[in-house]
């Protein structure tokens, strides 16, 4: 046993550094990771494009703005920015997704942090998803130096290896600190 013991000590201690660089962020404060971005195109719904509180529709290629109480709205703005994401504030941390807006018309460039309307939410602690991963999270290593993150509870295609338990910041990046699942 005590060989074993010292041998996932080992191997952690040699993953480990592989999660922090993986899960740090640029000097930009981008997390870095697999966020996609996604366009939206104009609905005509309200005064302003998808401001905070307004809904969206998912489509095959792009989002509209609907109302909030119709069918076809799936999620709600939870902050919206102007500029590019990279140049802005973080979505707020439970955000599922993150709805890349270009410049048209009377529609400034931006992006929305949107939250689904129904569960399951990717971006809850352990869902397995969302532009940030914060403590609660779970992470699979995906190859050298790489970390991915996937579901807690191993409902997804790869099953956790570690569980992001708190965030540290280190000047300039923040990076995260592991625990064995």
């Amino acid at each position: 046993m005590r060989g074993k013991g010292a041998v996932g000590a080992v191997c952690l201690m040699c993953l480990l550094p592989a999660a922090l660089l993986t899960g740090c962020r640029g000097q930009s404060g981008a997390p870095v990771g697999d966020a996609r971005p996604t366009p939206a195109t104009t609905g005509g719904y309200g005064a302003e494009f998808l401001a905070v509180g307004e809904c969206s529709s998912f489509g095959a290629t792009s989002f509209t703005e609907v109302p909030c109480a119709s069918e076809r709205a799936a999620a709600k703005v939870v902050a919206r920015y102007d500029g590019a994401a990279t140049d802005g504030p973080l979505c707020p941390a439970t955000t599922d997704f993150v709805l890349h807006i270009g410049a048209q018309a009377a529609i400034s460039p931006g992006y929305a942090c949107m939250r689904d309307l129904e569960p399951p939410h990717p971006g809850d602690p352990g869902g397995g998803g969302g532009p940030r991963t914060i403590p609660g999270d779970c992470v699979y290593t995906s190859g050298a130096g790489e970390v991915r993150e996937t579901r807690c509870d191993g409902s997804a295609e790869h099953r956790p290896q570690y569980r992001i338990t708190e965030t540290v910041a280190v000047v300039p990046p923040v990076c995260w600190t592991l625990a064995v699942s």
